[in-house]
């Protein structure tokens, strides 16, 4: 039995200064980065995803209603899509981007990054090596290794999953685990929602089998 970390879309873009910030998702970035130093070795895997958009439809607008259409972010390669500077990357041996053609939320949407294309060591902002995104097609992404298919290949049964932003990504990652059979806790200091009072978030998810520490 293999036990993963999920740390879901700790991105630019989704923490303060960004183009859709998350209060305190620096912090949350940080606090991350300090888990990991003391309960590194409590995890056989550590993965992380991000949203990753090349052309999501109406997913963006200038005009959000925040419920199911939001401003630009995350674009893909761009600084806003990397993950933010406080989350130390040392740990994470993969990474699943979603959202390139449509709204994702899970990331059990998200597909294994070509690990030419990931964060290496101490790599600087905006260097990432994808040399043209907007030019990946949907066929291009069948091939690619999804978020459950890669933890069934690591026998991973139970996972533990943090990031951004509770009532959104990190709830329907937690959901979409529960639903594929793994064992799921969501720990709520790790975690920052957008709405002011996350109680609703963490009700669905409890309602949904998901433990919270």
């Amino acid at each position: 039995m293999s036990k993963a970390l999920i740390i879901v879309d700790v991105q630019n873009d989704f923490c303060e200064g960004g183009t859709l910030p998350v209060t305190g998702g620096a912090a949350v970035a940080g606090a991350i980065s300090e888990y990991l130093d003391r309960h590194e070795s409590e995890f056989d895997h550590i993965v992380a995803t991000q949203d990753w958009h090349i052309d999501p439809g109406a997913h963006f607008s200038d005009a959000p209603d925040y419920v199911d259409s939001w401003p630009p972010h995350c674009v893909a390669g761009t600084k806003g899509a990397e993950l933010h500077p406080d989350l130390d990357t040392e740990y994470i041996q993969a990474y699943f981007r979603k959202g390139q053609f449509t709204a994702a939320y899970s990331g059990f949407e998200g597909l294994m990054a070509p690990e030419d294309e990931v964060p290496v060591g101490e790599r600087p902002a905006g260097s990432l090596s994808s040399s043209s995104p907007a030019s990946v097609s949907a066929e291009d992404l069948e091939e690619a290794i999804g978020l459950d298919d890669w933890l069934q290949s690591h026998d991973v049964e139970d996972v533990v999953v943090v990031g951004l932003a509770t009532d959104y990504c990190v709830m329907s990652t937690a959901l979409d685990a529960v639903q594929a059979g793994y064992g799921v806790t969501v720990i709520r200091k790790l975690t920052a929602s957008i709405a002011e009072d996350p109680s609703d978030a963490y009700a669905e998810m409890e309602l949904g089998g998901v433990e919270l520490a």
